[in-house]
């Protein structure tokens, strides 16, 4: 019987000590995540108001193959509009 209530007081301080822990690192834990999401988007939107680098693409059908469309462009379907 002894040896029962040693151990179920020892159980009871162990999760005592890691509840508080866990109150203590979880906080730091999940500042230290947001602060580096927090950088990695300035980071990202800094790059994207950079100038461009003067490349244009242009996307075009040549004549020979007006009609013909790749099977990744998909099915287009003529439509009208309603007011």
């Amino acid at each position: 019987m002894e040896e029962l209530i040693r151990f179920l007081f020892i159980a009871i301080a162990i999760l005592y000590i890691l509840r508080a822990i866990v109150r203590w690192a979880l906080p730091m834990l999940f500042q230290s995540m947001v602060n580096k999401a927090q950088q990695q988007n300035q980071q990202t939107n800094y790059k994207s108001q950079e100038k461009p680098t003067g490349r244009v693409k242009v996307d075009y059908v040549p004549e020979n193959q007006k009609g013909k469309f790749p099977d990744s462009e998909g099915e287009f379907v003529d439509y009208e509009e309603v007011k």
